[in-house]
């Protein structure tokens, strides 16, 4: 591993935050920072970045599955009608999670995503809204950039107009998880083989 990069069997050269797992390295190259416009899915990466806090991401991802079968595919409209009962069913699932702060946190804002949706005609137009410009992103994307810079302006604007709005797990930290998962900004390093693949994407991409 030099410079933040890790080389495959398959000879590509990626961000070594996958650690060569199998299971991460597919996350990696197949999802993490393609741009994502649906706002299911818009809401369940905001809310596992959420529930992520404190834990490694490894952690969320391979629970991955056991959520979206607990929490209704994180569909919001569901989950916004979830009562004290659906709480306790979800503290009694192992295959999750079991923390109440977080499993309330995801209930409220998915009544706080109903409200946004009205508000902004979608959390997907909602959430592009806050894509920073490129002359305000770093040239080159470094692991040592990357290493210091936890949160940036855009995430903790982000962060602050959510939780005016009053959705809670979206503290700036999470915002830029959120905004680098969901392909807002490419994070992807430099010598990264999926770094310019992305930029494609991106480059293609209709914004809401």
């Amino acid at each position: 591993m030099s410079e933040g990069l890790i080389e495959g069997a398959d000879g590509l050269r990626r961000c070594g935050w996958h650690g060569g797992l199998d299971d991460y390295r597919a996350y990696h190259d197949d999802e993490w920072g393609r741009p994502e416009t649906d706002d299911i899915r818009l809401f369940e990466k905001i809310c596992l970045e959420g529930f992520q806090s404190g834990l490694s991401w490894l952690t969320i991802l391979r629970k991955r599955e056991n959520f979206r079968a607990a929490f209704d595919g994180f569909d919001y409209r569901r989950v916004a009608e979830y009562g004290e009962g659906d709480v306790e069913r979800l503290l009694a699932d192992a295959g999750i999670v079991r923390h109440r702060k977080k499993i309330e946190s995801t209930i409220n804002n998915a009544r706080r995503a109903i409200e946004l949706e009205r508000e902004a005609g979608g959390l997907a137009r909602f959430f592009w809204s806050f894509e920073p410009e490129p002359d305000a992103r770093p040239d080159p994307v470094t692991h040592a950039h990357i290493m210091a810079n936890p949160t940036t302006p855009f995430s903790a604007r982000l962060s602050k107009e959510l939780k005016k709005r009053g959705w809670s797990f979206v503290g700036p930290t999470t915002a830029y998880a959120f905004m680098q998962a969901m392909g807002l900004v490419n994070d992807h390093i430099e010598g990264c083989a999926f770094r310019a693949r992305v930029e494609d994407e991106r480059a293609a991409l209709k914004r809401p």
